[in-house]
């Protein structure tokens, strides 16, 4: 007699299975495609540096080429989550015939896809470090990491607030799109919050962003202020937009599965 499985044992064999597919067209490309997913963020982060080192020169209280890797992790894994789930829906329709495969769970493995791809840049990044015997002492490891995961919730929530929203009104998700990219330019990527002018700091306040990157960057590096960061603000960003995007996906999941 065959056991019936568990609710759980049958949203883990999902997600597995939706984990797998995703990693397949991920990297559908064969070697090109990992060459491009693995190293293409080492080839952006290398231009960066190389133009700041160019144009401001290597003056710094602090590893600026360090720095700015993780800002540029940070901030990936969070556009790559929020881009990725716009189509997480939609990518997946063939598979709603089978009542196992909920919308959200081809968002969910989208997003451990994103985490997976983002850790090994990281590890990479670090053999490098090691490897040009570049020093990497970090302030708070405990923090770095709780920083990245709380990064992953937020972009976890707003890319399900989007991705739900973007079934109904597709020009939602064009301008998201939009503002994705630029915002790389204010949200302390490639500068530490407390070399900004008062009136800048003001501004990039409302940016959720850019309290996330600072806290992480804050947590690495100890010459770095981490007086900007509003955590009760982030806090708020991070349950809005979850509570939101659960809230109307329980309520139109059937909408969605047949739109």
């Amino acid at each position: 007699m065959l056991k019936k499985r568990g609710h759980l044992e049958v949203f883990t064999s999902v997600i597995y299975a939706l984990f797998l597919r995703e990693v397949n067209v991920r990297f559908s490309a064969g070697t090109l495609g990992y060459f491009w997913v693995i190293f293409e963020p080492l080839i952006q982060i290398s231009i960066f540096v190389a133009v700041k080192l160019a144009l401001f020169g290597s003056k710094s209280n602090f590893d600026y080429a360090i720095f700015i890797t993780v800002g540029f992790i940070a901030f990936n894994l969070f556009r790559h989550i929020v881009d990725r789930s716009m189509s997480a829906f939609k990518s997946n329709k063939g598979l709603y015939a089978y009542k196992q495969v909920k919308p959200i769970d081809g968002l969910i493995a989208r997003v451990l896809v994103e985490i997976l791809i983002s850790a090994v840049i990281s590890l990479i990044f670090i053999a490098v470090a090691i490897y040009m015997e570049r020093g990497i002492e970090v302030e708070n490891l405990g923090l770095v990491l709780s920083g990245f995961l709380w990064l992953i919730v937020f972009a976890f929530g707003v890319g399900l607030f989007v991705a739900v929203v973007g079934v109904f009104v597709n020009s939602f998700l064009k301008v998201v799109k939009l503002i994705l990219s630029p915002m790389m330019f204010i949200s302390a990527v490639f500068y530490p919050m407390q070399n900004l002018p008062q009136t800048l700091q003001d501004i990039l306040y409302f940016n959720p962003l850019a309290h996330f990157i600072e806290m992480i960057h804050s947590a690495i590096f100890i010459e770095i202020d981490d007086s900007f960061i509003d955590y009760n603000y982030i806090l708020l960003w991070t349950l809005t937009p979850l509570y939101l995007g659960l809230f109307f996906y329980r309520k139109l999941e059937k909408r969605i599965i047949s739109a």
